[in-house]
């Protein structure tokens, strides 16, 4: 009977192996379409440049841009889903050590426990305690087991917990108390993050709106200031010196020079400003990054069309 429950267990590891190559080969292929998306997509931007233009610098300057810009984007974007994924194991940690714990004071054992600990709703954390626990079945030390299983896992708080788990099962404590102890803990914790996040939430909005709002609303104001001024003085004839502490003469800063200015440094700022809304409310830097194409979008759009707009106006009180 021990027999065939082995040979049941390696079956199903020999079958999860597999799992776990295809999806590594089907992450390749992915990757694989994306730069071949992001290499076509520059390619067309920087030939409809060529045809505009008709400058080969600026085209291929385009092209190394774009390009950088679709793998950036998608380099954060498998950040963020790694990171989203660990953070839905963090969240279900916590009940998965509640019901090993049960299943241990139900006389189990610890692989047992674990297998039997696998729910639907835990995914994607089902996959690493299913392996875990077939792992102690074929022969693997408790402690080597759940060492690789917060390697794999790569956070930290699960990380922190299993050697928590492992210390207190070197003293020699009861592993159902320790698990139900330290699931309580868990939760407290999590408990703890979620009202210091809506503490800080007047915080957050007054970042996002200043930075969205306030910074593209004043650059824009000062692009059309500059641009009234350079208009205005433009036209006023070259005085001799006067008995003025002060003249008024041409401006010579380009105006092309300011928009640029005004909108590279626009784009800074809500990187910037993504950063640490991520840092105040999350804790990690990276959870801002979902904040940026939202920044990116309302004040680029708030900057250009407060120029649009105001820009009629402002030449219709000249003349």
């Amino acid at each position: 009977m021990e027999i065939e429950k082995l040979k049941k267990i390696q079956k199903k590891a020999e079958a999860f192996t597999d799992m776990r190559q295809l999806r590594i080969l089907n992450t390749k292929k992915r990757k694989k379409k994306k730069f071949i998306f992001a290499v076509l997509i520059s390619l067309v931007i920087s030939t409809i440049s060529l045809l505009l233009k008709k400058g080969i610098i600026l085209s291929i300057i385009i092209l190394i841009a774009v390009f950088s810009l679709f793998l950036l984007y998608f380099y954060f974007k498998a950040k963020l889903a790694k990171s989203e994924r660990v953070r839905k194991m963090e969240s279900v940690f916590p009940d998965f050590l509640q019901l090993m714990s049960s299943n241990l004071r139900a006389g189990m054992t610890i692989d047992k426990s674990m297998l039997l600990s696998v729910r639907k709703e835990f995914s994607p954390l089902d996959q690493e305690i299913e392996k875990t626990g077939r792992d102690i079945a074929t022969g693997k030390k408790v402690e080597v087991a759940l060492l690789d299983m917060s390697k794999r896992i790569n956070s930290e708080k699960i990380s922190k917990t299993i050697l928590l788990i492992l210390s207190g099962i070197k003293a020699g404590g009861n592993i159902a108390t320790l698990l139900e102890q330290t699931s309580v803990n868990m939760r407290e914790r999590g408990f703890v993050e979620k009202r210091a996040a809506s503490n800080v939430l007047m915080y957050v909005i007054f970042i996002f709106i200043a930075v969205a709002v306030g910074t593209p609303l004043l650059f824009s104001l000062s692009t059309l200031l500059v641009e009234t001024l350079t208009s205005l003085l433009s036209g006023i004839p070259t005085v001799e010196s006067t008995g003025l502490p002060f003249t008024l003469s041409t401006v010579n800063i380009s105006i092309t020079f300011v928009k640029y200015f005004s909108v590279v440094f626009i784009i800074t700022t809500d990187i910037l400003a993504s950063l640490v809304l991520g840092l105040v409310s999350k804790g990690e830097e990276k959870q801002g990054l979902k904040y940026l194409l939202p920044l990116l979008t309302i004040s680029l759009g708030i900057f250009f069309a407060t120029r649009f707009f105001l820009s009629g106006f402002v030449s219709g009180l000249i003349g």
